[in-house]
């Protein structure tokens, strides 16, 4: 392994990478040694700029777009990833998105729109991965594992969130899809754990953060008093893919300033 680089020789596949939390999960991922896959679906130039920046840091990147939420198209990535770089050892779950509404107003193709991509994108995904892992098994030299997943969910695959029904069951799903991976998995040295952001500064959240107002409001709400940048999110991704984290499996890793700790409770509920 290549000195500051935990993840040197591996090759891994980040979904949703070409802006946001995926954006900055693929570079660190490029950043700590390994190859990345770069996938999107709208925004072609965002994700070649993300795969210049990786090349740039002295790793190999390649963008592939697919919908995630579509069968062929997830193995048609897949096929590319392995072509290109002769397998995957790492896959960030991340692509997912917001379709938001009462849940009396919420029509059927906002439920369906968003569990498509943000719960069975990451089966669909997930799967591919681990035929790949199995298929090769444990390199010794590379790593530990024979894979790793590393599944993107929310604080709200914990904490309620009224208007976002269809979001948060997706969440929930995530993270028991996950945990039942590991479990299954875990017998064939495959490691699958999630990471739930708080609040990131991203461009998915922009109104809650953007105006000295918003943020005041949000930061009522983490306890450590700053909001999260994609940055924190990729350290923590590059950690639960390096032998570094080798006997964690099955965990959901929160990194959210403390939102999860119920802040409002600390002023006498």
């Amino acid at each position: 392994m290549g000195q500051g680089k935990p993840l040197a020789g591996q090759k891994a596949l980040v979904t949703g990478a070409n802006s946001g939390i995926g954006k900055a999960v693929a570079i660190a991922l490029g950043e700590a040694g390994a190859d990345v896959v770069v996938n999107y679906r709208d925004g072609e130039d965002k994700a070649v700029e993300v795969a210049d920046q990786i090349v740039r840091s002295g790793s190999r990147a390649l963008a592939v777009r697919a919908d995630i939420s579509v069968e062929s198209e997830v193995s048609d990535m897949f096929r590319r990833a392995i072509e290109h770089f002769g397998t995957v050892d790492i896959l960030v779950n991340n692509a997912g998105l917001q379709s938001d509404a009462p849940v009396d107003q919420m029509s059927l193709a906002q439920w369906n729109k968003v569990i498509s991509v943000n719960l069975t994108g990451q089966f669909l995904c997930a799967r591919e991965a681990v035929r790949e892992f199995k298929r090769r098994g444990v390199v010794p030299s590379v790593s530990r594992a024979a894979g790793k997943i590393v599944c993107m969910s929310s604080v709200h695959d914990r904490i309620p969130w009224a208007g976002h029904a269809n979001y948060a069951a997706s969440k929930g799903g995530v993270m028991l899809l996950m945990k039942t991976l590991a479990q299954e998995l875990a017998p064939f040295k495959i490691r699958v754990n999630s990471i739930s952001p708080g609040a990131i500064r991203t461009p998915i959240n922009t109104s809650a953060w953007s105006t000295q107002e918003a943020l005041a409001s949000l930061l009522t709400l983490i306890p450590y008093g700053r909001i999260g940048e994609p940055e924190d999110i990729g350290k923590a991704t590059v950690w639960l893919a390096s032998d570094d984290s080798d006997y964690v499996n099955g965990i959901s890793l929160y990194v959210d300033g403390g939102m999860t700790l119920y802040p409002e409770f600390a002023r006498g509920g």
